[in-house]
């Protein structure tokens, strides 16, 4: 008589298998992040961040949890451990995981489907990736605007390094508007830019991300339509 599958085994073991591929996806993206950080800033001269483009591809492709382990394991490489503290900036990073993961475009079967409802499928994904882009823009200048202003204003902590926003803010402060506002409308003209990379590029990463071996088997956690 065949030996009885032991069930409950299979599946610790398939729990355990998944887990060790988000952990390795989520330190790999973490990684990657900061590889693309330096390509922008000190490469190609550009001042923008794109540090989140591989946090946004793991939330498309693997779900909220993994973009949020993404997303604070990416602050604790680049600021923690140099550092010792958390920076509060790691609030954006996470509530650009939340919008992301809610808004996120539904996954279509394109099996079966003529050309007209493959290119009307395309444009719902770029409408829905253009709310995400929008959302995340105004969501994350306000966020990001306000932290600005509680840690470096009211609380007077010494500001390491100049950012992009800096320069904008010296402009501003001419036609002197509050210091909050001011934190604000810097941020714009970055997000404006940062942002359509990081959504844009993060969604259509994941799309590749998919493809690879390792994601297989782990529940991505996508809409289904």
């Amino acid at each position: 008589m065949a030996d009885s599958i032991d069930i409950p085994k299979i599946k610790k073991a398939q729990i355990k298998t998944t887990l060790a591929k988000t952990t390795v996806i989520c330190i790999t993206a973490a990684a990657l992040n900061h590889l693309i950080f330096p390509l922008f800033v000190y490469l190609l001269k550009l001042p923008l961040f794109v540090d989140t483009v591989f946090t946004a591809a793991v939330t498309f492709s693997a779900g909220l949890i993994p973009g949020i382990i993404t997303a604070v394991l990416t602050w604790v490489i680049g600021f923690t451990i140099k550092n010792g503290i958390i920076h509060p900036f790691i609030i954006c990073s996470i509530a650009e995981v939340f919008i992301i993961f809610l808004l996120r475009p539904a996954v279509v079967n394109q099996q079966g489907l003529n050309e007209e409802r493959k290119r009307a499928g395309f444009v719902n994904v770029l409408a829905r990736l253009m709310l995400i882009y929008i959302t995340v823009v105004v969501v994350i200048s306000i966020m990001g605007g306000l932290i600005d202003f509680i840690f470096y204003t009211l609380l007077a902590n010494t500001k390491a390094d100049y950012s992009a926003e800096d320069a904008f803010k010296e402009w501003l402060f001419q036609s002197s508007p509050s210091v909050l506002v001011m934190n604000i409308l810097s941020r714009l003209p970055v997000n404006i830019t940062d942002r359509f990379i990081v959504v844009f590029g993060g969604y259509f990463i994941s799309q590749a991300f998919i493809s690879l071996p390792i994601f297989s088997g782990i529940p991505l956690n996508q809409k289904t339509k």
